[in-house]
């Protein structure tokens, strides 16, 4: 595909992920999408056959970006282990707490569509989440915390139960909580591993 092709195509995610993390991927059309990016129905078409892969789409490329920030925030985190994942949960928190933040686009996603397993977009979501925990079992492993990979599954849940009770409350308290609790999980891990 050409430079322009390309182009074209990214505008068409960027337009169809704004809609559908704002709006709900079923509240928003192809009209709507084509009309966002500033290209024709056929243009539209053109670059994806249906919504589902569009959908798909817009949720594939958002893996990479998402995985980068967690491993910034991981990284520009000072102290142990166990503080550096606590800092995850800090920054996720902070940049959460806005009134424009719809919740995890993963999770909405999936959770729109759960009546369809099957979907390209459910089994993006769902791979994302996968290497998320991978990489952070890697870390965990890496920093010479025991049981990497039962703790990085135990704290991928806390974080996306924060996330989800953050959505409901729009409370800081409960992201805070939760870090927390991530903080506890791996200082106890490591201690464990080291009697």
């Amino acid at each position: 595909m050409s430079e322009k092709g390309d182009s074209t195509r990214e505008q068409i995610v960027v337009a169809a992920t704004r809609l559908f993390y704002g709006e709900g991927i079923r509240a928003v059309s192809m009209d709507a999408v084509a009309e966002k990016a500033g290209v024709t129905k056929k243009t539209l078409y053109y670059h994806f056959t249906s919504k589902d892969e569009l959908v798909a789409e817009t949720i594939a490329a958002r893996d990479q970006p998402t995985l980068e920030l967690y491993k910034r925030w991981f990284a520009e985190t000072d102290g142990t282990v166990a503080e550096k994942v606590r800092g995850l949960f800090v920054k996720l928190g902070r940049s959460v707490d806005t009134p424009r933040w719809r919740g995890c686009g993963f999770l909405r996603t999936i959770a729109e569509l759960a009546n369809t397993p099957a979907h390209p977009a459910v089994k993006a979501g769902a791979a994302h989440k996968k290497r998320f925990e991978a990489w952070l079992e890697a870390e965990l492993t890496q920093h010479g915390v025991p049981g990497a990979a039962a703790l990085a599954r135990q704290l991928l849940i806390l974080l996306d139960g924060a996330t989800t009770v953050m959505l409901i409350h729009r409370d800081l308290a409960y992201v805070e909580t939760a870090g927390a609790l991530a903080l506890g999980l791996v200082e106890a891990a490591r201690k464990t591993g080291h009697a």
